[in-house]
């Protein structure tokens, strides 16, 4: 494993654990659900992304490789889904903002 290869892992983890830190401030401190959801969705997928692919260089082989792009893309596909849930359940319910 080269120099330059563990300092790109480690900027992108370290870019990655800042989003998935920022999506938290965004939850906690936002004012209503909607925009915390928001917050929270868009920061997390941009963090787990870019955990994965400072991970990807540190994979054993191609194939724990495609184990991380998986668990990424569904990552990405339940967090849509879920969100999708939760803000549909808000606007049902019509919590005020």
């Amino acid at each position: 494993m080269t120099l330059l290869t563990q300092g790109f892992s480690v900027v992108a983890i370290s870019a990655g654990l800042f989003f998935l830190l920022a999506g938290t401030v965004g939850l906690l401190r936002f004012p209503d659900a909607l925009t915390r959801l928001h917050a929270l969705t868009k920061a997390d997928n941009m963090g787990v992304g870019l955990v994965v692919i400072g991970l990807l260089p540190q994979a054993a082989g191609v194939l724990g490789g495609l184990k991380l792009i998986a668990i990424w893309l569904l990552v990405l596909l339940s967090s849509a889904a879920v969100t999708q849930l939760i803000a549909a359940q808000v606007m049902r319910a019509r919590i005020p903002p």
